[in-house]
């Protein structure tokens, strides 16, 4: 099993968690890399949500696609008080058809640069989509504090604002912070709570 293929998984699996809002999203495989599905959904079973959804993240249906489903009922049966979703894999779904569609022709146009395709700026990103062609600046959730003096590293010198999204297309370059989507789910993200009766001198 290919280490950059499983981290790849792993990447699509935050950005549906991310982009759908959902409590919580883990990613098991099905194949000789770990962890497997079995385990992977015993393991969400003790996390206390009431609905699991099973995603198969292929393209064609197979053997591996039938033992995902397999697990999925051996679960499910240890669990009646929760409800198990077998969603579809991928298959023809058209949108799926219209991305092989596009690298082909970027292809055959000698267009095939750096895939911007999941990039929150250049396209209607699931769960972001009123942040098309904006800037990309600091949300105060993953550099807050940076340049500032709030920081605490010594070496955290750059400004906020000098973090730029670089892309070899234009965006339109509207001046703007958008707040992140999900910034009121329960698991995150609250950042540099004061502390309760903390006065402003140590």
């Amino acid at each position: 099993s290919d280490p950059d293929a499983n981290s790849n998984v792993a990447k699509v699996t935050r950005m549906l968690w991310e982009g759908l809002g959902l409590g919580w999203a883990e990613t098991a495989y099905s194949g000789v890399t770990f962890p497997l599905v079995e385990p992977g959904l015993e393991h969400a079973t003790r996390l206390g949500y009431k609905r699991i959804v099973v995603f198969p993240y292929f393209l064609f249906t197979g053997i591996l696609v039938q033992r995902i489903y397999h697990y999925t009922d051996i679960v499910a049966a240890k669990h009646p008080e929760i409800e198990f979703i077998k969603a579809s894999y991928l298959n023809d779904h058209p949108l799926v058809l219209d991305t092989f569609a596009e690298r082909v022709e970027e292809i055959r146009n000698g267009e095939n640069n750096m895939n911007c395709q999941l990039c929150k700026y250049r396209e209607q990103f699931l769960g972001f989509e009123n942040e098309v062609g904006l800037r990309q600046e600091s949300h105060h959730h993953h550099v807050e504090g940076v340049g500032t003096g709030t920081d605490e590293s010594s070496d955290a010198v750059e400004d906020a604002h000098s973090h730029v999204h670089e892309h070899s297309h234009d965006h339109n370059h509207n001046h703007g912070h958008h707040p992140y989507p999900h910034a009121d789910h329960p698991l995150g993200p609250v950042t540099l709570e004061e502390k309760s009766g903390k006065s402003g001198a140590e």
